[in-house]
């Protein structure tokens, strides 16, 4: 049996951010993916937005790690040559009675570090974007747009640089916690045993799954695992939109809000699908079996959604374009969970550090949960 000294599992935008950190304080780190590319999955499926950290309870995780994470990332896309835009977004409110709920999100980014956001009034929203419907906003500069490909392929270059290296169909087939280390067992047709003395769970969708496939690890520890569906739409032709624009939050999201890309191609999403059983049939290592296509029905309630905040929205002009899960750790009943980086001071195993429900905003915060992990590890 080979050892080393670290197995990332999960080459997503986290997992890379993750083996970067790892390599980069020289230990020998191997990235278990089971696709047949990097981020192939939440990474690739998403609105490629960098956050401001406006949205999340003060002192949580999501708050710290994402206002921490997006000032290191615009430094890291300078540095790298990624391509990013610091577009800033409008969140709206498009009622008076939406217009309280607006100034207490301008509260809650400030006490989350967010230091420059402005209320505008409904003709200062217009001057910026004259097809806008609102009845005020609030203006985050700090919120913008970056290529996440382009981004993974300069986490996965820095990390092979200082040695790293990624193997891809690699899907974890099980493990144990043994003294000395976590003995894991992947690939496909031929089987890898190795025992490292640090294991990071950054499986994403698949986190609490791979949680509970290694022997020895408490299952009261694992948490309840949700997966909500978000679909986007394509807007035809060119956007008449400069910056992002989202409605207010919504229970298990954001909204159906507008984003952009970097050749100024507008789409809109994602709503929330709530899927059914996510493990339920699917055992540790096979392919993903979700249903990533997106329903053209769901567009009627796109069209009624995005004439709040633009009703000149033209009849027919949008398109399915793709869809992505989050990975969550709360159900539509429950309150949003906030990330959880769950390690040796949490559930007593040296070396082992899982990371559950890391959705939004992980990408935006993937620098600063490397480091979060490395703390974990005790790792300078």
């Amino acid at each position: 049996m080979e050892s080393i000294a670290a197995v990332v599992i999960g080459a997503g935008v986290v997992g890379l951010a993750c083996a970067r950190t790892l390599a980069r304080r020289g230990i020998e780190t191997v990235i278990l993916e089971r696709n047949l590319a990097f981020g192939s999955e939440t990474s690739a499926r998403n609105s490629e937005v960098i956050h401001a950290g406006l949205y999340y309870p003060t002192g949580s995780l999501k708050a710290r790690l994402c206002v921490a994470g997006r000032q290191q990332l615009y430094a890291y896309c300078g540095t790298h040559a990624i391509g990013h835009r610091r577009c800033g977004k409008l969140v709206v409110a498009t009622s008076a009675g939406q217009e309280g709920r607006l100034a207490a999100l301008q509260a809650q980014g400030e006490a989350n570090g967010v230091d420059d956001l402005q209320l505008l009034s409904a003709a200062e929203a217009r001057a910026l974007e004259p097809q806008l419907a609102c009845t005020a906003a609030l203006l985050s500069p700090s919120t913008g747009i970056v290529d996440s490909h382009t981004l993974m392929l300069a986490l996965l270059g820095d990390a092979e640089r200082d040695g790293a290296s990624l193997a891809l169909r690699s899907p974890l087939r099980g493990g144990s916690i043994e003294a000395g280390g976590i003995v894991l067992e992947s690939g496909t047709v031929d089987r890898l045993q190795v025992k490292a003395a640090m294991v990071i769970n950054a499986a994403g969708l698949w986190a609490p799954q791979v949680a509970g496939a290694l022997r020895g690890f408490p299952t009261a520890l694992i948490p309840a695992s949700f997966h909500a569906k978000g679909n986007y739409y394509a807007l035809a032709g060119r956007s008449p939109f400069t910056r992002l624009v989202y409605p207010l939050p919504e229970a298990g999201g954001l909204g159906v809000h507008l984003t952009l890309d970097l050749g100024g191609q507008a789409r809109f999403g994602p709503d929330v699908e709530w899927l059914p059983d996510p493990l339920a049939g699917q055992p540790i290592g096979e392919s993903d079996h979700r249903d990533y296509r997106v329903d053209p029905a769901r567009s009627d309630a796109f069209y009624g959604e995005i004439r709040r905040y633009w009703p000149a929205l033209p009849s027919e002009s949008l398109s399915p374009a793709y869809a992505g899960i989050r990975p969550k750790i709360a159900g539509p009943a429950d309150p949003a969970a906030d990330f959880l980086i769950q390690g040796p001071a949490q559930h007593g195993i040296p070396g082992l550090v899982n990371l559950f429900g890391i959705e939004s905003p992980g990408l935006t915060a993937c620098l600063a949960i490397a480091e979060s992990v490395a703390a974990e590890l005790q790792i300078g």
